[in-house]
């Protein structure tokens, strides 16, 4: 089965802590939202300490039309991922830095901004990449787009079993904000989105392993992507003139409790194992109430979603990115061989992604 052999991050230089982001927004929204301070409690109710913004926060005070908005997306998600990329690839954890020549494919993972070129070429024209690497980009997927790019790699390595993958998750959330939305929804991204990027490196089993990792890595035993139906106004965008608009329902964490165990359970059944078997737990924090909704869900103990709260507290939601940053926290950690996980993540659709791993 294709392995995980890698993962590398990188957040922007600007970081922000919840209570200066709470100070911006109580200064922004007070004069024009009823109840302002209620609402503000989102701030700490979700635990978030920090952030990482591409600006600093009076950049956000001014306005700035969608194609300038875009045009630094552009050029600052392609800088954050190239390091990423010379992170995973160049990863403490591995035996031997991996070349640039050897990734088969680059599969580019974002919803934040938009590019043509898309992204991954205009990383290849900054980093020694082969001219033939395949070209994967995957736009609009959300929260649920860094667990997506992990499957597709998935598939492309059991395709191609000799063949090594790049997984590239980048977004800029904080480019979308939009100070004149009065909506809850607006105030509640304010408070929980923020900015980064991820690289995984993913092989297939015709791999030499050993050569390259000493430690148990988790192979990817099988994966399972559901669309939930008439359910597209839950989490996504509304684009407009001045760009993009967040929609982001008060149902997630209930709809999480009821929707997502089935879902679990149909994965493990279909490979002969139940929710007790699962050691660990890889999941996006969407924010602590759906932290607490998997919990819930799955009957799972605290300690099992300590990692993804840890990451929740210390970058906040990060979009596609944030399961990635969970999954660096495990690989960095010493895992019994034959140990079950599971990576989880939701998102617009309503949907959800869902991977079996086994560390090997």
């Amino acid at each position: 089965m294709p392995r995980i052999i890698s993962v590398g991050t990188a957040v922007p230089e600007h970081a922000i802590s919840q209570d200066e982001t709470m100070e911006f927004a109580k200064q922004l929204f007070s004069d024009s939202v009823k109840d302002i301070d209620r609402l503000l409690k989102v701030f700490h109710n979700g635990e978030i300490e920090k952030r990482h913004f591409v600006k600093n926060i009076e950049w956000y005070r001014q306005n700035h039309s969608f194609s300038d908005k875009n045009d630094e997306f552009i050029d600052l998600a392609v800088d954050l991922s190239i390091n990423a990329i010379k992170n995973c690839l160049k990863s403490p954890t591995l035996q031997r830095s991996i070349s640039y020549d050897e990734i088969e494919a680059i599969i580019m993972i974002n919803t934040t901004g938009m590019a043509t070129p898309s992204l991954e070429a205009r990383i290849m024209n900054r980093l020694p990449f082969s001219q033939n690497t395949k070209r994967i980009p995957i736009w609009g997927l959300g929260c649920a787009g860094g667990a997506a790019g992990l499957s597709r790699a998935y598939e492309y390595c059991r395709g191609f079993p000799d063949s090594k993958v790049l997984v590239v998750a980048v977004e800029l959330c904080s480019l979308t904000f939009q100070k004149d939305d009065l909506s809850k929804s607006n105030i509640i991204g304010t408070s929980l989105f923020a900015d980064g990027a991820a690289a995984v490196l993913i092989g297939g089993d015709e791999i030499n392993f050993s050569e390259i990792i000493e430690k148990n890595i988790p192979s990817i035993i099988d994966t399972q992507s559901t669309l939930m139906n008439d359910s597209l106004d839950i989490m996504g965008w509304n684009i407009k003139d001045n760009g993009l608009y967040v929609v982001f329902s008060k149902d997630i964490p209930s709809i999480v409790k009821e929707w997502l165990k089935p879902e679990v359970e149909k994965l493990l059944v279909h490979n002969q194992i139940t929710i007790p078997h699962i050691k660990h737990f890889i999941a996006h924090p969407g924010g602590k109430k759906v932290l607490n909704a998997y919990e819930e869900a799955l009957g799972l103990p605290r300690e099992r979603t300590s990692n993804s709260l840890d990451v929740l507290r210390e970058y906040g939601n990060m979009s596609s990115v944030t399961v990635l940053f969970v999954l660096e926290r495990f690989l960095q950690q010493e895992i019994n061989r034959g140990d079950y996980g599971v990576i989880a993540a939701l998102g617009p659709g309503f949907s959800s992604e869902l991977l079996l791993v086994r560390w090997e």
